[in-house]
């Protein structure tokens, strides 16, 4: 090919791919907030995973972080650590009447949710819970009910939605790029234990709520749902069934909650998601795969893929885009903002997520609250996910299939 001829299909074919992208820039790498944009803002819980919030909100410019919330000593202490300025309640509700934030992020142990959700909508903030949204079905519908008569943003904190990445991949699929879904596999795989020790053996028990099955909903709630919240996006669609197994096959320490399960959801179509994860193996890590009848997308949270089968139509944009060897399969890297890379010569910088996924949720909180745009993963979304990761745990630790009633994914009235 002439190399005139060759820059007019490269240029032409770098426009068809911004085409298939829903994101065209990593605009949120460095969000564009109005100048002087500020909102005040607090958090529940200074746990370890309030302080990664903290420390995201500490790269937005405009989160004004005025208060943090805990009743451990230690953590909250912890927490302040990490802000200036910033007031340290024991009482939550002290807190949101007192400093009256317009923002809360509420990330308590997950059985612990509802409450200050509640509390936070009541006092007129908007809220951003942690997922998953909670651990029974009565309290997912509770806190779903409450943000959807209070007239305030609410986010429940599913991650993917928000991600650069999948919301590339997500194009992708809906453009027809693999054609039909066919199949899905999901897994987590993670060696640690879940167990942590306090200085203080009175507050064990609490500190590993996670591995009390009275208030938790092991891997399948607290991991499992926010990659079955991915898969009710990409399809737009909910399981109508699900069965398992669990067992302790690594930390047989005492402990009764699984460190290793596996399920099937089926969904709509005859579809079904086979679903892994385990506490006692780190291989291949965490990741989404849909299999369809011209190709495969995975996705690896900071990470994804797409592979194309033998059959599969050209699309044009593939001559110029990165790829990487898997074995005996090569696939494309999914780039948001890939165009303009490719265009500057920078394709291979844009592998991988500038920022932890959890930047990306918050970003996009901050800026459905102070320029009045929807949040990503509203209640409802947020307790259809939870609903799924706590029958699935049922359905694992009684062996039983679990018909999923379509009922359970219906809008609060």
């Amino acid at each position: 090919m002439p190399t005139t001829d060759r820059r007019t299909f490269l240029k032409h074919a770098t426009r068809a791919l911004g085409t298939l992208a829903l994101v065209p820039d990593l605009s949120l790498a460095a969000p564009r907030f109005a100048r002087g944009a500020k909102l005040d803002v607090a958090l529940i819980g200074a746990g370890r995973q309030g302080r990664a919030i903290l420390g995201e909100l500490a790269k937005l410019e405009p989160a004004s972080i005025v208060a943090v919330s805990d009743i451990v000593e230690s953590r909250l202490s912890s927490g302040l650590r990490r802000v200036q300025g910033a007031e340290g309640f024991a009482d939550y509700r002290e807190m949101l009447e007192r400093k009256k934030p317009a923002a809360v992020f509420v990330a308590t142990p997950s059985h612990l949710h509802v409450e200050p959700c509640l509390a936070a909508l009541a006092a007129g903030a908007h809220v951003y819970c942690e997922g998953p949204l909670a651990t029974t079905v009565a309290d997912c519908q509770a806190i779903a009910q409450a943000a959807r008569t209070a007239g305030r943003k609410f986010q429940t904190g599913m991650q993917g939605r928000s991600n650069p990445i999948y919301q590339l991949a997500r194009g992708f699929l809906r453009s027809g790029a693999i054609r039909d879904v066919v199949s899905l596999r999901a897994q987590f795989h993670k060696k640690t234990s879940w167990r942590m020790t306090a200085s203080d053996p009175a507050d064990e028990a609490a500190l590993n709520w996670r591995l009390d099955p009275a208030v938790s909903t092991g891997l399948l709630g607290e991991q499992g749902t926010h990659q079955f919240d991915v898969v009710h996006w990409f399809l737009d669609a909910y399981p109508t069934s699900v069965r398992g197994a669990a067992s302790i096959q690594l930390h047989a320490d005492g402990r009764t909650l699984a460190d290793t399960v596996a399920c099937e959801l089926l969904f709509p179509g005859e579809r079904r998601l086979r679903y892994e994860a385990t506490l006692a193996n780190s291989f291949d890590g965490t990741y989404e795969l849909f299999h369809g009848t011209m190709g495969a997308i995975k996705l690896a949270w900071t990470a994804g893929w797409l592979f194309k089968e033998a059959d599969a139509p050209t699309q044009g944009w593939e001559v110029y885009a990165n790829r990487q060897q898997f074995a005996n399969e090569q696939g494309i890297t999914l780039i948001a903002d890939a165009t303009q890379l490719a265009a500057q010569g920078r394709l291979k910088e844009g592998v991988g997520l500038p920022e932890p996924p959890l930047y990306y949720a918050i970003a996009d909180f901050l800026a459905a609250v102070l320029e009045d745009r929807p949040v990503p993963c509203p209640a409802e979304e947020g307790k259809r996910a939870a609903v799924v990761g706590i029958l699935a745990e049922q359905a694992v630790r009684t062996g039983e299939t679990i018909p999923l009633d379509p009922a359970l994914f219906l809008a609060n009235e």
